[in-house]
């Protein structure tokens, strides 16, 4: 079982950017595909990106790719989502997940999620 506790939310002004971070605690995190998803108010949660166990593989949604980087350290049990060029519409809670098992986009293919990191950005 894993842990997940998200940071680096905040307020930022259209065109900055924000870099989240997500702590895992628990055994063998380098065994887990790693994901973020964001859920905008009145809106279903989405999927944002992946990363695969190794860091090698990664894989972004068709709207953040270019402006937002996953990577992961395994050897801190941590994984990252730099966001660059935010724009109004990337106003959402932010939520990393962990899957013991290949990549997917499905978020209900994930088992483990944090709680969450408010992202607000202002026009």
């Amino acid at each position: 079982q894993v842990q997940l506790v998200e940071s680096g939310g905040g307020l930022v002004q259209a065109g900055g950017s924000l870099r989240l971070s997500c702590a895992a605690s628990g055994r063998a995190f380098s065994r887990y595909t790693m994901g973020w998803f964001r859920q905008a108010p009145g809106k279903e949660r989405e999927f944002v990106a992946y990363i695969s166990f190794s860091g090698v593989s990664t894989y972004y949604s068709d709207s953040m790719k270019g402006r937002f980087t996953i990577s992961r350290d395994n050897a801190k049990n941590a994984v990252y989502l730099q966001l660059n060029s935010l724009n109004p519409e990337d106003t959402a809670v932010y939520y990393c997940a962990a899957r013991a098992g290949y990549a997917t986009t499905t978020i209900d293919d994930y088992h483990y999620w944090g709680q969450g990191t408010q992202v607000t950005v202002s026009s």
